[in-house]
C-alpha cells in the first residue's frame, strides 16, 4: 500500500520542475475542480501553462484554485456553466482578456442526470446530455478558434470515455454523447487544421476518483475489473492529465483527429 501511495505521489508531481513543454501557454480546462479534470490542470500547470481552472460552483472554483495557487502553480479560476451560452462566452472573453489569449483548450465538464433502461430515458434527458455533452464543446471550439489562430497554433482534447465503445445500458444517453466525440473529433480535425490547431479526444476507463468511488471500493466489482484489464488496478487521475499534456505540447505536433484510450490494456477496441 506504501509503495502504491508513493507511485501516486510521484505521478501527481509531474516530473521535473525543468520540465516545461507548455510554458507561455494560456489553457482553460472546463470541469476542472475535481476528479480527472483537477489533475488536467495541475499537469498543464505543472508544465509551464498559465491554465484557468472553471466549474458551475463558484466554491469550488474558488478551492480548486486556491489548492493549485498553493502548491506554487500559475492559475485563474472562472466560473462557467458549460450549458449556458452567455457563461461559455464569458469563459472564453475573459480569459483572452485578462491572459492575453489562448493556446488550449481541454474539454471535460459533462452530466450524467439519468441513470436507468434506456428506453425509458427522456426528451429532456437527452436533451441535457447533448446539450452539455455534445453541442458545447463544439461551441466552445468554435468560439476559440479564431483566439487560437490568432496566436499562431492551438491545441483542442476533448474528454469522452471507454464507454464511447461498449455503451452501459443504465447510462444509455452519457455513453452516446461520449461516442459522438469520437465523431466530433474527426469532423473537427481537417477544417481545424488549416487554422494549426490540433484536436484529439482521450477515453479514460476506470479511474480512482470520488466520481467512481461507488465502484473502485467495491472488492466484487474490482475483481471483475482486474479479469479484463491487463494492468490489474483502476487507472489515477495523473495517467490521463499526462497524456492530455502530451497531446497539448508540440511533442504532439503530428498528432490530431484521434482518440486515445487509457484503460489499462482492456477490451474497449482492437
Amino acid at each position: 500500500m506504501a509503495a502504491a501511495a508513493a507511485a501516486r505521489d510521484e505521478r501527481r508531481d509531474g516530473g521535473p520542475a525543468k520540465h516545461q513543454p507548455l510554458a507561455g501557454k494560456i489553457a482553460v480546462v472546463t470541469g476542472s475542480t475535481y476528479g480527472i479534470g483537477l489533475a488536467i490542470a495541475r499537469r498543464l500547470a505543472q508544465h509551464g501553462a498559465h491554465v484557468v481552472v472553471s466549474s458551475r460552483t463558484e466554491e469550488h472554483v474558488a478551492h480548486a484554485a486556491e489548492e493549485l495557487h498553493a502548491e506554487g502553480l500559475n492559475v485563474t479560476g472562472i466560473v462557467c456553466h458549460v450549458g449556458d451560452a452567455d457563461q461559455r462566452t464569458k469563459l472564453i472573453k475573459e480569459t483572452v482578456s485578462k491572459l492575453g489569449g489562448l493556446d488550449i483548450l481541454v474539454l471535460n465538464a459533462a452530466v450524467n442526470p439519468y441513470v436507468g433502461p434506456l428506453l425509458n430515458a427522456t426528451a429532456e434527458v437527452w436533451d441535457k446530455v447533448l446539450d452539455v455533452n455534445l453541442k458545447a464543446p463544439f461551441l466552445f471550439v468554435k468560439e476559440a478558434a479564431p483566439h487560437m489562430k490568432e496566436r499562431g497554433e492551438g491545441a483542442v482534447v476533448f474528454i469522452s470515455s471507454v464507454t464511447a465503445y461498449f455503451p452501459n445500458e443504465d447510462i444509455g444517453p452519457y455513453c452516446v454523447s461520449k461516442t459522438a466525440l469520437l465523431g466530433l473529433t474527426k469532423a473537427l480535425s481537417r477544417p481545424l487544421a488549416a487554422m494549426n490547431i490540433r484536436v484529439n479526444n482521450v477515453a479514460p476507463g476506470l479511474i480512482e476518483t470520488g466520481f467512481s468511488a461507488g465502484l473502485t471500493k467495491d472488492e466484487k466489482m474490482m475483481q471483475m475489473f482486474r479479469n479484463v484489464t491487463a494492468i490489474p488496478r483502476a487507472g489515477y487521475p495523473e495517467e490521463v492529465a499526462s497524456l492530455v499534456s502530451f497531446l497539448c505540447s508540440r511533442d504532439a505536433g503530428y498528432i490530431t483527429g484521434q482518440t486515445m484510450v487509457v484503460d489499462g490494456g482492456g477490451i474497449s477496441r482492437l
